[in-house]
């Protein structure tokens, strides 16, 4: 007989409900117990899906459900007190971005796992979209250098309506922003060697920031980003031979030298019937758990891209 996979979760949110549909799809997983500060919420969703057991602290957590993996999704001050609790378990974790609200957090995060000797990974999802596998396939095999452009849109009069907290707000590159500025560690190769601001964030008065990175394998990125103004999000990676373009970043298409036509690539199954890059994700989570090969993104790696988003805005 197959080994079930025991999976538990903290937080009662939306991405709490998407993480559990795309582990309840897979075969021989247990949603074992999932735990909110509002145990309604908590109920409400074990109710839903079929949580076997709601819980009230992290230890009854673990105690009840000895879970072999733990999906941690609450908001993002919050993040610090569970996982501090969390590392005391010998689970795997799982932690919704940012691990942190700024980059030192981040890195006393990723100590602290380190100290108690625990698996940690990121749920950065965008690495699992079918856009940016769609994208990461083709490239394969072309060595030529890249260009790959980021065009990001931050409304901190939104964060705020939306009822964000001030220290929140204030890191919102963090919270925010790390979503697409992700995608250079994702398709630039190589280390990082430089980063240049090119027009300085300035937290006085937002409005426009642009950067340009280099990498030790000859790849260039170009960040742009508009705060309080109009604009999609977008990525672009250009070699000599071919374009790709994501723009939603959902949706990816390629374009051929010498064409002028961006043809798109077929939309992924899963990220229909999913919030996108959650299936996948909760497969790779599976294969951790297993001990097999896997494409998370670990605690470690997850810092890298806090201090790419520190370098781009000084901070």
């Amino acid at each position: 007989m197959c080994e079930i996979t025991k999976i538990a979760f903290v937080g009662a949110g939306a991405m709490t409900s998407g993480h559990i549909q795309a582990f309840k799809d897979i075969e021989n997983v247990e949603l074992s117990g999932i735990l909110s500060r509002t145990r309604a919420k908590a109920e409400a969703l074990s109710q839903k899906f079929g949580v076997r057991y709601v819980c009230d602290s992290i230890e009854e957590l673990y105690e009840r459900t000895q879970a072999d993996l733990v999906v941690i999704s609450v908001p993002v001050l919050h993040t610090r007190k569970v996982c501090e609790e969390a590392f005391h378990y010998p689970w795997k974790l799982l932690i919704e971005k940012p691990v942190g609200h700024n980059l030192a957090e981040a890195e006393l995060m990723r100590d602290l796992a380190v100290s108690q000797g625990r698996e940690a990974y990121v749920a950065l999802n965008r690495r699992h979209y079918g856009s940016t596998a769609n994208v990461q396939d083709a490239l394969a095999g072309n060595d030529a250098p890249r260009l790959i452009h980021v065009f990001d849109q931050e409304d901190l009069i939104a964060a705020k309506s939306n009822g964000h907290v001030e220290l929140v707000i204030q890191n919102w590159m963090y919270a925010n922003s790390i979503h697409l500025i992700d995608y250079f560690r994702i398709f630039g190769r190589g280390e990082i060697i430089a980063v240049d601001p090119v027009l300085s964030w300035n937290p006085a008065t937002p409005s426009f920031v642009s950067a340009k990175i280099l990498f030790s394998s000859g790849d260039i990125g170009l960040y742009d980003a508009v705060w309080n103004a109009p604009g999609p999000w977008s990525v672009s990676v250009t070699t000599q031979s071919v374009r790709f373009e994501m723009r939603p970043v959902e949706q990816a298409s390629i374009q051929l030298y010498p064409s002028r036509k961006l043809e798109p690539f077929p939309e992924h199954e899963s990220d229909k019937n999913f919030k996108p890059g959650l299936r996948r994700q909760a497969e790779e989570s599976i294969k951790a758990v297993k001990g097999e090969p896997h494409d998370l993104v670990s605690l470690a790696e997850g810092v890298e891209t806090m201090k790419l988003v520190s370098a781009i805005y000084e901070i």
